[in-house]
């Protein structure tokens, strides 16, 4: 600027000094016109003024984030609109209540009242919800709702929402979990629980020695009369009780044979072997080289249970003493079978068990309902029934017994 001062030295001042300072005139021209308007030489900003506006930007962007951090604190936590499920009275439920005691004080009364008790609602909310239309999803849910509740009363009232949602995906349309779920906790629907039960095995007296452990806790099966498992259970009634035996293919966890009796004698466990067998016969198939796995009860280990397995052509199997899964599926079936036929609601009379007539009948209609109709999770959500039906359309079988059906079947 002093040179710029002198006439002699005023032109290329800029290029010149730049060069001698060893820097781009560009940068010492912004400089020189910065000083000049420090100086009031120049119009515009001055650096003073530019640091301020700086700093009051940098403070403005701060006080924005913040209050948008407050809007949303108060949205969610405040008083402002909030998730149904957030807040301590759904509107719902005050729209309810307004309109059961609309008539005899009005809309407005009840809302000032309520607002004044912590439950705000106003006047044009519940107007609005009484005049908006239903959405989407209310509709859904109201069309959903008869559909959950006939799949949970037709299968005994005995599914969760897994079981429920299977179903009704089986039945009418695609729909997600968390929507049965969550209709099934509002509608107050809920699977059933299962107890422990207690040992009802009696190894004393056995009439056989005791065979050898040829499954070794590994339940599965390559195809329909491979494996077979049995146990025993108990019910009480007015009149004692009653106890009932059960045969079960591991293929399929298909039901083949029962029986129940008010004794624990050998005929007991060996009618519903013969109920398997005919079963077997009575459908074309051939049960020879069958392995039939069952616990130390001396039912099993009786003479005439081993020599019928001798007439079937099938390899007894015994699990250790004492240890329930050496015999799991069939011991998970029996909880099952306690759970969901004899302590269930559905299935258990008013009064109670009275004898084992009321217990025979109630076990054919839950052995109906389980190989027909209850969905299994082992074997994909599908019935048992329908999971032979599966295998067998894919096989064909080589061959068939010249006799259909046992003569000793139903003569214990």
């Amino acid at each position: 600027m002093e040179a710029r001062k002198d006439p002699a030295s005023r032109a290329g001042a800029i290029a010149r000094i730049a060069e001698q300072l060893g820097m781009h005139r560009e940068t010492l021209r912004g400089w020189v016109r910065q000083a000049e308007i420090d100086g009031g030489v120049r119009p515009g900003t001055s650096s003073e003024d530019a640091s301020r506006i700086t700093e009051l930007e940098r403070e403005n962007v701060s006080c924005g984030g913040r209050m948008r951090s407050c809007e949303r604190r108060r949205r969610f936590r405040g008083r402002g609109a909030r998730p149904q499920d957030q807040v301590s009275v759904p509107t719902a439920v005050l729209v309810d209540y307004i309109d059961a005691h609309r008539d005899t004080f009005g809309v407005e009364p009840i809302c000032e009242v309520l607002s004044c008790a912590g439950t705000k609602i106003a006047p044009s909310t519940y107007y609005a919800a009484k005049t908006r239309p239903a959405s989407a999803r209310a509709i859904r849910d109201a069309a959903l709702v008869p559909v959950i509740r006939q799949v949970h009363a037709e299968n005994l009232g005995v599914y969760g929402a897994r079981k429920v949602h299977a179903e009704v995906n089986r039945q009418v349309r695609m729909v997600a979990r968390c929507t049965v779920e969550r209709l099934m906790k509002a509608e107050g629907l809920a699977g059933i629980r299962r107890d422990k039960t207690r040992a009802t095995t009696l190894t004393h007296g056995a009439e056989t020695t005791r065979p050898a452990d040829l499954v070794r806790r590994d339940f599965t099966a390559t195809a329909p009369n491979r494996l077979w498992v049995a146990d025993l259970t108990y019910v009480r009634t007015y009149s004692g009780w009653v106890y009932a035996a059960f045969v079960l293919d591991v293929f399929s966890r298909m039901d083949l044979g029962w029986q129940v009796s008010t004794s624990l004698r050998t005929d007991l466990a060996l009618d519903a072997l013969d109920m398997g067998r005919w079963a077997r016969h009575r459908a074309g198939h051939d049960v020879a080289g069958l392995t039939h796995h069952f616990d130390r009860g001396v039912q099993y280990r009786a003479v005439r249970y081993t020599q019928r397995l001798a007439e079937a052509e099938a390899v007894a199997s015994v699990g250790s003493k004492g240890d329930s899964y050496d015999n799991a599926m069939a011991e998970a079936f029996n909880s099952l079978f306690k759970a969901e036929c004899i302590r269930n609601p559905a299935m258990r009379p008013k009064q109670g068990w009275k004898s084992v007539g009321d217990v025979e009948i109630a076990v054919a209609e839950y052995i109906d309902w389980f190989n027909h109709r209850r969905l299994h999770g082992e074997i994909g959500l599908i019935p048992p029934a329908e999971f032979e039906a599966n295998h067998w359309a894919s096989h064909n079988i080589d061959h068939y017994p010249e006799t259909p059906v046992p003569v000793e079947a139903g003569s214990n």
